[in-house]
């Protein structure tokens, strides 16, 4: 929201840059692991790259919700901690604009 109040693009970002490595190696076959399905689009725009994989990303503490752990007990990390649970009513809020405004592929677990 904040990108469009300031008239910019939901996400801006670009993959020619990717593209451009993908090609160089030679590769016209990925798997990409995203959630996000403009990602996709773009890698394959205007390239031979086709994206024959998505490898999704589930956040951990969703997992969790889904196999009916309870998460109110894990340990609250900032950021990517081996182990440990990241979790918080900010982050769900963040991961659920990202599904319903922006389309990532990901569930929204029930509990939520």
């Amino acid at each position: 929201m904040a990108n469009l109040l300031l008239n910019h693009g939901a996400d801006e970002r670009t993959y020619e840059v990717a593209q451009g490595i993908l090609e160089d190696l030679g590769l016209d076959q990925i798997r990409l692991l995203t959630n996000n399905p403009d990602k996709i689009e773009q890698v394959e725009r205007d390239s031979q790259i086709r994206v024959v994989e998505r490898v999704p990303m589930m956040p951990k503490s969703w997992e969790a919700i889904e196999e009916g752990i309870d998460v109110t007990d894990f340990e609250v990390k900032e950021g990517a901690v081996e182990n440990k649970i990241v979790k918080g009513k900010e982050l769900d809020r963040y991961l659920k604009v990202k599904v319903e405004r922006m389309r990532h592929l990901i569930p929204i677990p029930s509990a939520l």
